[in-house]
């Protein structure tokens, strides 16, 4: 498919207006990560306190994230958990409220506050059986002795039914259940429950539809320690495409090409600066999905350019690339248009969970498109004119 029939559009003649408009879109967005004094990172990097919470029916994101907003927990992300069956996401809380044990409780207690509210308010005087822990258990069944203890001592029946909520939550909390019990009467499958226990539960506790199933702190230090290892995991995939492409074609290309991805990045970056977006683990991996598709479309008008200058003993090589441009012009709209359509349906329709992926790819595509045009063959060109002047153009191995 071609949309354009040999075209003969001199690329390199107009390549320092879209210099000049990268070079100002780094320093807008270089500008505002100085500004902002660095990008937001997310919890995944900054540190804060994670909360997975399961769903009796699929949960509702955009509700719950209203829910939370309304409970003062605007900073609170979202995420879903495992397979859309499980029924489960993890919510984030700030580092701020994981500075002492009290403080974590509470930003866990607003949690559970929150979806009761979303999700039905308890009835009146009853404990939501699915968010309690083992204590609240023992302290109920102690209060109502199910098993007629009381002639033992009030030590003995605390010590019998400590060890029997103990049993009971750990078969909560343990498949098929794994912490949303749905019936009291699976209890029964629980030894020491009998019918006269199963009644003072169901006389004392209600079942709600969510349970938060595990907490965690995510330190300082391990956000950093993330950070690092982005840091490397992307410079090492740059380096790889260096070696790669210098082994492909001749040094400079390697450079050109990664110079482009990481100018590529650089400008991404910029912009979720500029509309204060955070940067998490998906975003990091949109960040790589970038530089390896940045990547392939500069190989391929890389290999253009080599095939042309095999074909080509003699002439102007700045004319060459223009040439070896507009011959794959209509590949590059083609496939990078109908990547901009998905990425774009995606940040349209996907939703938040994955908003932030989508923002990346949706502004690298239209960046790392241009990018191999006016970055990366500039380069290439400039070497050859200021350092190579004896032939075609720098001397390309064959394929």
């Amino acid at each position: 498919m071609e949309f354009f029939h040999e075209p003969k559009i001199n690329w390199m003649e107009i390549k320092w207006y879209f210099i000049a408009l990268s070079l100002a879109l780094a320093l807008v967005g270089i500008g505002s990560m100085v500004a902002h004094k660095g990008l937001v990172y997310g919890i995944d990097f900054r540190g804060g306190t994670l909360v997975d919470v399961k769903f009796s029916q699929p949960p509702n994101v955009d509700a719950i994230r209203r829910e939370l907003d309304r409970a003062s927990l605007r900073n609170a992300t979202i995420q879903g958990l495992g397979p859309a069956s499980d029924n489960a996401v993890i919510i984030g809380l700030d580092l701020q409220t994981t500075t002492s044990s009290n403080a974590l409780d509470t930003g866990k207690q607003a949690i559970i506050s929150g979806l009761s509210n979303l999700y039905g308010k308890s009835p009146a005087g009853l404990t939501d059986f699915n968010n309690a822990s083992p204590r609240t258990v023992a302290d109920q069944l102690t209060a109502e002795d199910p098993l007629a203890l009381g002639g033992k001592g009030l030590e003995a029946a605390s010590k019998t039914y400590r060890d029997l909520a103990d049993a009971i939550v750990n078969y909560r909390n343990n498949p098929p259940h794994s912490g949303l019990l749905t019936n009291f009467d699976d209890l029964k499958n629980v030894p020491g429950v009998t019918p006269a226990v199963i009644s003072a539960m169901s006389k004392d506790f209600y079942l709600s539809s969510f349970a938060v199933t595990n907490t965690k702190i995510v330190g300082p230090k391990v956000g950093a320690d993330l950070r690092r290892q982005a840091l490397y995991v992307t410079l090492a995939g740059l380096g790889a495409m260096l070696i790669y492409i210098w082994f492909r074609f001749e040094l400079i290309y390697g450079i050109a090409a990664v110079v482009a991805t990481f100018h590529d990045v650089i400008i991404t970056l910029g912009f979720f600066s500029l509309f204060h977006k955070e940067i998490t683990l998906t975003v990091i991996a949109a960040l790589l999905t970038l530089v390896g598709y940045s990547m392939n479309d500069t190989i391929v008008v890389f290999d253009r350019i080599r095939e042309n200058v095999h074909a080509t003993k003699r002439g102007d090589f700045q004319k060459l690339v223009d040439h070896s441009i507009n011959q794959t012009l209509s590949r590059t709209i083609l496939t990078s248009g109908l990547t901009f359509l998905a990425v774009l349906s995606l940040f349209l329709f996907g939703g938040e969970v994955i908003h932030g992926f989508a923002f990346t790819l949706v502004v690298g595509v239209i960046i790392g498109t241009y990018s191999s045009i006016f970055i990366a063959s500039p380069i290439v060109v400039y070497f050859y004119q200021r350092y190579a002047k004896g032939g075609v153009g720098p001397t390309v191995k064959a394929a």
